[in-house]
This record gives C-alpha cells, structure tokens and sequence, in this order.
C-alpha cells in the first residue's frame, strides 16, 4: 500500500475510532419507584470505551441544587467535558456518573418528617440497585462516591452521614447545611414540601435532630471502623451566603476528630464556582477509586 492509499485509509476510518471512544451522557432516563408512587428521572455520564468494554467502573452519585433537576450537572456544570478532560490527563479514573432528580412533586433528597415522602429511602433502596445493576457498576464502598452542590450539598453531607458504609469520598460544594435551630428547621419544611402540612413536635425534633448537619453531628457518635470512614473534601465561596453553616459543620468535625479537608476559595454561589470545583472533586474522590 502507497503512502497515499495508507493517509486516505486512515482519514477514512478515523473518525469511526474517534467516535467509538466517546463519552455518552443521557439526560432523560427513568425509572419506577414504589417507594414516592412515581417515575423518577436521572441522567448519567457513561466514560469513552464503556459501549466497546467488558469491564465494570466506579460510580460517582453528583447531585443538583435547588431549582436544578437531572439535567442540571449536564447542562450548567458541563460535566461530560470537564469530566472527559480530566480522564484523558489522566486526573481522574474512567467512572460513572448518576445524576438524579430531586425537583419533582418534593423539593429535596430527605425524608419528610412524617415519612410520608420517603427520598431518602428511594435513594438507598430503589435509584442506588437500579443503576448499578443496568449499569456496569463496581458495587463496593470504595468504588462509590458522592458529591453534590448547594440541596445536592447537603444531600451529600446526609447520605455520608447516615450511610458512611457505602461511601468511600464525599464532597459537599456550597452545601446547604441544613437548620440550625427547631424554628428553622419548621420553616425548612415548608420550602421543602411547598404545602402547609402540620407535623407533630415530635416528628419535627426527629426530623431536625436527622437533616439538621451540625445537630447531626454534634449527636453522632464517631466509629473507629474502617469501613465506615469516609474522606471528605468540603468546598464553599468566602462570598457564599451558606459560607457559616460550612464553617460550623467544618468546625463540628474538628471536635470530633472527622478527617476532612476544609477548602474556602473566592467566589460566591455561582456555577462558576462549581464548575471550577469540579475538577477537584473528581481528582479527590478518584484517588479513592484508584487505592491511595
């Protein structure tokens, strides 16, 4: 074969191995949940080679904020591009990501009070089995992230919290802590459910003593087990209206002796901020996926 014939070859079928490596993102997935009665959307970033690969990969669980959905990490926070560079540098493994709505009928990725709406649960037991079984998923704690900005934040400090078995990084951006007193945590719930239901002073004080991320805290007893440590990286704007309840959740860690890093950067609540906090965030919890 001349060099000619061999440079047409290659323009020819280039291309096609180009376009076999791309990363896939889709924003408009569904699936059924018993648990909220309802269709649940989500999205999900598929790494370059995963159509043409047998193997299974990390999971990263990337969460919106108030007045996102599904499509908010795709659409806003660019992920398939920062994600796809990151890989390609090599500052990040090859992972996953699911992106779920959190927007639809209850604002939020909590439990209400009277366990009527049951986010929470439908995250643990219905969204995490769904997707790791349709998707080829390493189903460990230390293949399995989360990460989330400002209602994604505090869902993010929520599920690590209450969950640390099944994470092995997470990384709250701008995250809303959630009350810090009872009354606000009665003012909490009307935001969240955007109705005038009437909870009991027992299922507020419950409900406060749950979501509230430094009354969490402050009450949790720390486990000395390995297997339910998790690394935190913890990232919110000097500018940021959340930039107090950061620092007090950054401070109550330190009176437990909770390992975390405590970044505090210029800039405010913005999706600037995060998507210059992206990169971070998947380097930090790929050192995870990769065995530090």
């Amino acid at each position: 074969m001349n060099q000619k014939n061999l440079y047409l070859l290659c323009c020819l079928f280039l291309p096609i191995f180009a376009f076999a490596q791309m990363s896939k993102v889709y924003d408009n997935l569904s699936m059924t949940s018993k648990l909220l009665d309802m269709e649940r959307k989500y999205a999900v970033y598929l790494p370059p080679n995963y159509e043409s690969s047998e193997r299974s990969y990390p999971v990263l669980y990337l969460l919106h904020g108030a007045g996102d959905d599904q499509t908010g990490w795709v659409q806003f926070g660019e992920i398939q591009h920062i994600l796809d560079k990151a890989i390609e540098a090599g500052k990040a493994t090859p992972m996953i990501v699911i992106m779920p709505d959190a927007d639809t009928k209850v604002r939020g990725y909590f439990n209400s009070p009277d366990n009527k709406w049951r986010y929470e649960d439908f995250f643990f037991e219905e969204l995490m089995p769904h997707v790791e079984q349709k998707f080829r998923i390493k189903g460990e704690k230390r293949f399995r992230a989360v990460a989330g900005l400002s209602m994604g934040g505090g869902g993010s400090f929520q599920y690590a919290l209450h969950r640390p078995e099944l994470f092995s990084s997470a990384c709250p951006l701008s995250a809303s802590t959630g009350p810090l007193t009872l009354e606000e945590a009665k003012k909490w719930v009307e935001w969240i459910n955007k109705d005038e239901t009437i909870y009991t002073p027992v299922q507020m004080q419950n409900w406060f003593e749950k979501y509230s991320t430094t009354e969490y805290l402050k009450n949790m007893e720390v486990s000395k087990d390995r297997n339910k440590k998790v690394r935190w990286f913890i990232d919110c704007g000097d500018d940021d209206f959340l930039f107090e309840g950061n620092s007090l959740v950054h401070i109550a860690m330190r009176k437990k002796e909770i390992d975390h890093e405590f970044r505090i950067r210029n800039g405010g609540h913005s999706w600037t901020y995060w998507r210059e906090s992206l990169p971070v965030v998947l380097s930090f919890v790929s050192d995870a996926f990769h065995q530090y």
